[in-house]
């Protein structure tokens, strides 16, 4: 299955475009809250590396830390794309 997991584009440098501030300042927000939801994934996929689990839930949690480091990556791409390309 990792092969079917698809890898983030490189996000562009500062465009002459920039997200406004009010804008930027909600997305910050938002990927702020994510970040918080995402903790709570990554802690839990950890606590269950530690345990003995039995076939098929041994693969289960192979599968959830990937999908977890995908959208860890995904989320600081998504702050640093922000930050790059708002006034503030």
């Amino acid at each position: 299955m990792t092969d079917s997991v698809k890898q983030s584009p490189t996000l562009p440098e500062a465009t002459a475009t920039q997200i406004p501030a009010p804008s930027a300042s909600e997305i910050r927000r938002l990927l702020h809250d994510l970040s918080n939801a995402l903790e709570v994934i990554v802690q839990t996929s950890y606590l269950l590396s530690t345990v003995s689990l039995q076939p098929p839930a041994a693969e289960w949690q192979s599968l959830l830390e990937q999908g977890v480091q995908q959208a860890v990556k995904l989320n600081q791409e998504l702050r640093e794309y922000i930050r790059v390309n708002s006034p503030e």
